[in-house]
């Protein structure tokens, strides 16, 4: 789990059982911020910039269409991909803004299956006065998808024990680790350079001017929030109004990003402890504190003892139960689910509902294969930022980790280790992401968020010359489609007008 995850099969198991999106916002006219002109396509990138995609009907009222860019933006006269593109239409079309660019994070979430998925869920004022669009950035989806294991070989690659206790447990971790390191330069080596977030910013703006927008409004969750702020500090005068939820800070190191990780998702765990001690279906008991304990006590017994699996073949590992429990924390809506795949692992030994909760984390389909978000997960992070050296300084981190996030810290951390192998490196140092000459950015952060931590937020929304930070005071991974009426106001008011709300708002 490299990074942040907050993709469309998260986006539609939450929402599956979540409540739907409700609250105001403002009117106005929508259109003040479009008022000046974007710059002009840079040279050699006209024919990129001025193309018409061929939108044709896909099936729920939208509408699907290819947008080409070229593979390298330093040779825009060789290889061209297509990038995959959905939308649904505004429902007014008289008083139509424009498009609301939308990514669900991953990296390797496919925005073409967020917005298939969840396009309906964004609020009714938005739906009336922009074409939600959503997109796969490339290397996913079905826009020239990097595809380096196979099924087979994911399901080892995830049941190996991230938390190895021996020599022998962490030669068989880094051996899987470069196996997969290996199918990917094998695979996709010729891809690898190019897929990262720096292309992909690129990409949003020939999509910008593709889409016929003369300025970019967006919508970025999770990682999203990384592409966004990319954007916005490649292009800033090119923006009408973005908002970042759930994000990150574009500051921290690969290493540094997992360990808080881990931590966000500790203070999930305990949230979810404290909750489950107040209901009457708890397997956990009535103490929070007793509670988190005995989730640990069980990770504990699946290192030693795969729990079943009434699915197939796989069995329960402390990996696959780890994944599950992570799954079902990214939304308070999922939490019953999470007392019922705990009830069914401590009482009979049955991890068939973590296991589900898991596969949905990693979209492994019923027949064992995957969609290629694990592939594109890895192939982006790995090249976005510099990696550790060695197998070495992966252990003194998941040792740190594991200090402060005992429950999920070698976990998270030791998810990142096929990057020390990668075929492609870059020496390029994170920076802070300023986005000097952009209109008011809206960036919003979640205390409890276990995903992406509350102090990412506060980083990204400091960074930014023009950020205003809003906060919700509650549970979950990103805020805006939980349905909390706050949130909806406030960021439908700021993307119809351009205005931000009052600074330090906290929505509970």
């Amino acid at each position: 789990m490299r990074a942040a995850r907050w993709t469309s099969a998260i986006a539609a198991l939450t929402l599956a059982v979540a409540t739907g999106c409700d609250g105001g916002g403002g009117g106005g006219d929508g259109h003040r911020a479009s008022a000046s002109p974007a710059t002009k396509a840079p040279a050699g990138l006209e024919t990129f910039y001025g193309q018409k995609p061929a939108w044709k009907s896909c099936g729920g009222g939208m509408e699907c269409a290819d947008v080409k860019v070229p593979l390298n933006y330093s040779d825009p006269s060789g290889t061209q991909i297509k990038l995959a593109a959905i939308r649904l239409p505004a429902e007014d079309k008289s008083h139509r803004i424009g498009s609301l660019l939308t990514n669900p994070g991953g990296p390797g979430g496919s925005g073409v299956d967020f917005v298939r998925q969840t396009g309906r869920a964004f609020d009714d004022k938005l739906r009336q006065r922009f074409d939600i669009v959503g997109f796969d950035p490339r290397g996913v989806g079905a826009s020239a998808p990097v595809r380096c294991m196979t099924g087979p070989q994911l399901d080892r690659f995830f049941s190996t024990d991230t938390s190895p206790d021996d020599q022998r447990e962490l030669d068989t971790l880094s051996s899987e680790s470069k196996q997969y390191a290996d199918e990917c330069k094998t695979k996709a080596g010729k891809e690898l350079p190019y897929v990262g977030t720096v292309n992909a910013a690129r990409d949003m703006d020939v999509l910008r001017a593709a889409l016929g927008d003369q300025k970019l409004t967006y919508y970025g969750a999770s990682y999203g929030t990384y592409l966004g702020a990319t954007y916005a500090d490649e292009y800033p005068t090119n923006i009408r109004a973005l908002v970042l939820d759930g994000a990150i800070d574009p500051r921290t190191s690969s290493t540094d990003m997992l360990v808080e990780q881990a931590k966000g998702f500790e203070t999930a765990l305990r949230a979810f402890a404290a909750d489950c001690a107040k209901q009457g279906d708890c397997p956990l008991g009535t103490n929070p504190d007793a509670a988190v304990t005995k989730v640990g006590d069980l990770l504990k017994q699946t290192d030693k003892t795969p729990l079943r699996n009434s699915r197939d073949a796989r069995p329960v590992t402390e990996s696959w139960t780890v994944m599950g429990i992570a799954t079902a924390l990214y939304a308070k809506e999922t939490w019953p689910y999470l007392r019922q795949a705990l009830s069914a692992a401590l009482t009979r030994g049955d991890g068939t509902l973590l296991m589900t909760l898991a596969d949905t984390m990693v979209e492994r389909k019923p027949d064992g294969s995957y969609s290629n978000q694990t592939d594109a997960n890895m192939a982006v992070n790995c090249a976005d930022k510099p990696n550790p050296p060695d197998v070495a300084s992966y252990k003194k981190a998941a040792d740190q980790a594991a200090q402060t996030a005992p429950r999920f810290g070698p976990f998270v951390v030791w998810g990142g280790l096929p990057c020390i192998y990668w075929p492609v490196q870059t020496k390029q140092a994170p920076k802070p992401v300023t986005a000097k000459g952009a209109p008011p950015i809206l960036v919003i952060g979640t205390l409890r968020d276990p995903a992406t931590p509350y102090k990412w937020a506060q980083g990204l929304a400091s960074q930014l010359s023009s950020g205003t930070l809003l906060t919700l005071d509650g549970d979950g991974h990103t805020a805006y489609l939980q349905g909390n009426s706050c949130i909806t106001a406030a960021t439908d008011d700021y993307l119809i007008n351009g205005t931000p709300p009052k600074k330090d708002t906290v929505c509970r």
